[in-house]
Formats: C-alpha cells, sequence, structure tokens
C-alpha cells in the first residue's frame, strides 16, 4: 500500500537541475508556510547528493529559517561546495524562492573514525511506546478542533510521553519527551535515515519553550516561528525504529525560545543532538 511514509520519502527525493542546483515541492496540504523540518530536510538531501564518497556521512548541521517558505512554489536548492578535506567535507545550501533566499544550511560530513567513546544516560523508566496511544487516538478528544489536520495521514508516528500538547495549561514542565519513528520500513540508507530525522527533529522542539509557562503551540495570543536548527549526528540508527526524543526548555526571553533535545535508539544510544530557536510571541493575556 502507498502510504504517507513513501510520500515522505517522494517529497526528499529531489529533482536535479544543474550541477549543484535541485529543486524540491512541497505536499499538497492547506499550510501558510511551509513545514521547517521539510526545508532543512530537502536541503540535507542536497548538501548531500554533492558528496563524491558516500561512506562521509553527515555528522553536523546548522539551519537557519530567513523568511517563511511559499507552499505553493518549488523550492530551488543551491549547492555550494565549500570544502573536500581528506576526512571532512563542508557545504552551504540555500533554499530560494521567488528569488529570494528563505532557509540557509551548513553542512559537515566526516569519514568514520575510532576514538573513546562516551554520552549521557537515556531518561530511565520511560514507558514503551507501544504503550502510549498513538496520535489519533491521543488527540480524539480535540477532532473537531483540529479539523483536517486530525485525519491527514502522518509519515512519522509520535508518542507523547508526557501528556497530549494541548492539556498544558497551568500545568508548567522544564520538558517533554516522546517516542517517534517513521510509520514504516525504511531502506538501508544512512543518509535517508538522517534526512527523516532532521524532518522529525522540527515537530515538537520549538513547543517545549513554552512548557514553563503552562502553555501549547496552539494556545490563545501565541506567535510562534523556527529561527535557527542545530544537529549533531553522533551514532547509527534507524528512522523507522523507536527513537526517544528527550527534550528541554533552556531559555526565553526577548521574544525567543531556546530548546534542546536529546535523541536516544530503544537500547539507550545517544543518536542526535538537537538544538532549536524560534520566535516565541506571546501576548499578555496568554499568561
Amino acid at each position: 500500500m502507498h502510504t504517507a511514509l513513501d510520500d515522505l520519502v517522494t517529497l526528499l527525493d529531489l529533482e536535479v537541475i544543474e550541477v549543484n542546483l535541485f529543486r524540491g515541492n512541497s505536499p499538497d496540504e492547506n499550510r501558510q508556510r511551509v513545514f521547517g523540518g521539510q526545508v532543512a530536510g530537502q536541503a540535507l538531501v542536497a548538501a548531500t547528493r554533492t558528496i563524491e564518497e558516500p561512506e562521509r556521512l553527515i555528522h553536523s548541521l546548522h539551519g537557519y529559517f530567513l523568511r517563511p517558505g511559499d507552499p505553493t512554489t518549488p523550492i530551488l536548492y543551491d549547492v555550494d561546495r565549500i570544502r573536500d578535506g581528506k576526512s571532512f567535507t563542508t557545504r552551504r545550501v540555500v533554499a530560494i524562492q521567488h528569488g529570494k533566499a528563505i532557509f540557509n544550511l551548513q553542512a559537515s560530513f566526516h569519514v568514520h573514525e575510532s576514538g573513546p567513546d562516551h554520552q549521557i544516560a537515556m531518561p530511565a523508566d520511560v514507558p514503551a511506546p507501544e504503550s502510549l496511544p498513538d496520535f489519533r487516538t491521543r488527540m480524539a478528544p480535540y477532532k473537531e478542533r483540529l479539523g483536517d489536520w486530525y485525519d491527514r495521514p502522518r509519515p512519522i508516528d509520535i508518542r507523547y510521553i508526557d501528556g497530549d500538547p494541548f492539556n498544558r495549561h497551568d500545568n508548567p514542565a522544564a520538558g517533554q519527551r516522546v517516542w517517534m519513528r517513521a510509520d514504516g520500513t525504511l531502506p538501508d540508507d544512512p543518509t535517508l535515515h538522517a534526512c527523516i530525522v532532521t524532518y522529525a527533529s522540527d515537530m515538537t522542539l520549538l513547543d517545549t519553550t513554552v512548557l514553563p509557562f503552562g502553555l501549547s503551540w496552539e494556545s490563545q495570543g501565541m506567535q510562534m516561528a523556527s529561527l535557527d536548527h542545530a544537529m549533531w549526528f553522533h551514532r547509527p540508527f534507524r528512522a523507522d525504529e523507536w527513537l526517544l526524543y528527550d527534550q528541554s526548555a533552556i531559555s526565553a526571553g526577548t521574544a525567543r525560545g531556546l530548546a534542546g533535545g536529546a535523541i536516544f535508539t530503544a537500547d539507550g544510544t545517544l543518536a542526535v543532538t538537537v538544538v532549536q530557536e524560534g520566535l516565541v510571541r506571546i501576548r499578555s493575556g496568554a499568561l
């Protein structure tokens, strides 16, 4: 059967326009702007397509969201091959719409090397993902409020551990944890798995910045938008297996919020670290 995950994989499969120039599309959905995780994932695909040595895998990326993306218009990705070194490769990608940059990505790739190994520990006593409700079950009480967004096919299966995201008012928290995985089986391509997780990492992290105020992204008087997004890829993982996304609110002030997240495989291996800053405007009546 054709699934939402198939659509996401197709979405990330960019069209080659010219050397170092690629074109991506957006899904046919009713959105005011392009989802930031989509642009970041597509930009990473564009960068990877210019890597001539497949054993060089992404180890870090830093992206800046410059303008809202237009979901009705294709996005051009212009790749600058900044450096090809003996161990590291660096790329810069500019996403362009209507003649203007909407996103800028710096990405670094590294050949595998051995060395000392250390990581932070995965949170203990986390419920198994299969014991938690899926999105449709969790959000069923809000079906009318969500409208067609409730029935929209979802390529990423997200299981909230700390309650549903709409039930946060007057319940401050320092962070949140979710299990997530691609809803299907992916090919054995580590680059595709990295791009899928890049896409998924933008789905809940910015919301974490308002949890200390007992708010959620859908609270009245809230305006939120991603400003930048950084990721470090530490160890191998599969995006179609359960990953624990442990997120924490780091700072909020001057209309900006900063959150960090650690992504663990089910056996406790730290796979990815994520940090995101976003515009967070909260009207006084919302608090």
